[in-house]
């Protein structure tokens, strides 16, 4: 019989096992083992539930632009419901639809951040940096297949984060009918007030331009007489979210964003 002594292998895992429970040797190996372990369980979990995430996420996307259109109801089937909407890319600079790329499955927010599929911003009132050459818009179209309403994506910086939502537009694409932020992390109660419902009903019915064809939608404490229609008043004790949420919607809504794609669609030339 061989003498576990003469084994180098042997004699470390002999005297290892011979140090007592609570020495840093053991202690520096039972913590580095369960780390290991614990890391690769997480990894395969996040790999594996990969998709039922993503699934996840496109739901949470298409309920939100469900309920920016005043459509969602509680325990409806979301994809059913959503298959009501025709999506399309635009591209930004033309404001005219592409086939670029994908509709069904282009990632605007992601492309924001690839040099080849965005521009750097030196006027960036929003404070988003980078903005994508194309976004994806959702139409709505009525039994007759006229156009109903237009869902288009917006974000922008406030106080804290980025907050990103959508923006519904009557079909003459200067109505709004609603706005509603689905990611952000504004204070709770002060900035987070851009999801009190009674705030977010302000938007329905009023209007993006004058007659002139000028960009009027402000968010602000107070408002002029005859401004009415083009008014929302600003989050109480959030200042700077208020400032930020006015910043996004005019950058959107304004020559940078999608004004052009607006005009086309008003002329029927997208």
């Amino acid at each position: 019989m061989s003498d576990m002594s003469n084994d180098p292998k042997g004699g470390f895992i002999a005297r290892f096992k011979a140090l007592p429970t609570d020495s840093i040797p053991k202690t520096i190996f039972v913590a580095v083992a369960v780390c290991l372990v614990a890391s690769m369980i997480v990894s395969v979990a996040a790999v594996s539930l990969r998709p039922v995430q993503e699934a996840n996420k496109l739901l949470d996307k298409q309920k939100n632009i469900l309920q920016v259109a005043g459509l969602y109801e509680d325990g409806m089937n979301v994809a059913d419901a959503f298959s009501q909407f025709e999506p399309r890319v635009v591209e930004i600079e033309t404001g005219t639809y592409t086939d670029v790329v994908d509709a069904t499955t282009f990632d605007d927010i992601g492309a924001a951040s690839d040099p080849a599929m965005s521009v750097e911003l030196d006027d960036d009132p929003a404070g988003i940096g980078r903005q994508g050459k194309y976004a994806t818009v959702y139409l709505l179209k009525d039994d007759a297949g006229n156009l109903d309403k237009v869902i288009l994506p917006i974000y922008g910086y406030g106080l804290w984060s980025t907050l990103y939502g959508f923006i519904a537009l009557e079909e003459n694409g200067n109505d709004i009918y609603g706005l509603q932020f689905y990611d952000h992390a504004e204070t709770p109660g002060l900035g987070g007030e851009v999801d009190n419902p009674r705030w977010k009903t302000q938007w329905s019915g009023k209007k993006l331009r004058d007659d002139q064809g000028d960009l009027k939608i402000t968010v602000s404490k107070t408002t002029a007489t005859g401004q009415e229609d083009y008014h929302v008043d600003a989050l109480a004790g959030a200042t700077l979210t208020s400032v930020g949420v006015d910043n996004l919607v005019r950058f959107w809504m304004g020559q940078q964003g999608f004004a052009p794609y607006l005009e086309n669609l008003a002329g029927g030339n997208v």
